[in-house]
């Protein structure tokens, strides 16, 4: 892939480094395909890279044991993930899956710490994406344990239609959701979910088809959750 470059310019993690710098990564930064399905890296691993999604769906995921697996989030074209980067040694405590064939523009993490440290200026920015998805992660935590279940339902599905619209509160989102995925996710049966998806798209909040969901207007759902809390 030669167009590398783009998709570094593009993600927001790395807004605060100069174009010099971004360019270089760029050079160092290699691809990798993935087909539905594919195992990225399993948690626990300790792979020190950023990844960036150029094409495709990622799953963040946890399995256990008896291989029933939990979703943290599915993420689209142009996101990244590998926040442990900045924690070098430090164990992933969520594998990675390709929920669609994918591809995969890798930097590595050696070199990012080194031009982060070469250009302090772009911590700023940095920090704020990475508070903002630990602020993210702490709001899953408070719904799964203070919520009620249709508040929990639509305040995931709010987040992962966030991640397929690059934060813009007043876009049109859709991304690939199985209804079983989804239960798996919130620790419930398909049936229950199938429940309040119904409830949700029956005020227009939400389309459902098959393997799929859409959000037409993310403010509206976003509101709907206020009154929910």
């Amino acid at each position: 892939m030669n167009n590398k470059i783009s998709f570094i310019d593009k993600c927001p993690l790395l807004a605060g480094l100069p174009g010099e710098a971004r360019e270089l990564l760029a050079q160092k930064a290699h691809c990798q395909h993935f087909s539905q399905g594919d195992t990225i890296y399993p948690s626990g691993s300790r792979l020190e890279r950023l990844s960036i999604i150029a094409k495709g769906q990622v799953r963040i995921c946890s399995s256990n044991f008896s291989g029933r697996e939990a979703t943290l989030a599915i993420l689209g074209n142009g996101a990244w993930f590998g926040d442990t980067v900045f924690c070098p040694g430090t164990p992933r405590v969520f594998g990675a899956r390709a929920h669609s064939d994918c591809v995969i523009v890798d930097i590595p993490g050696e070199l990012l710490r080194e031009k982060m440290k070469q250009y302090p200026e772009a911590y700023p920015i940095a920090l704020e994406q990475i508070s903002r998805r630990l602020w993210t992660v702490m709001s899953i935590i408070q719904d799964d344990v203070l919520r009620g279940t249709e508040a929990r339902i639509a305040r995931r599905l709010f987040f992962m239609a966030q991640m397929h619209s690059g934060g813009h509160k007043n876009s049109h989102s859709s991304f690939r959701l199985t209804k079983e995925l989804l239960a798996n996710t919130m620790g419930m049966t398909r049936q229950g979910v199938h429940r309040v998806l119904k409830n949700i798209e029956s005020q227009g909040l939400i389309e459902c088809s098959y393997g799929r969901i859409s959000v037409p207007d993310l403010s509206r759902l976003g509101a709907y959750i206020e009154k929910l809390d």
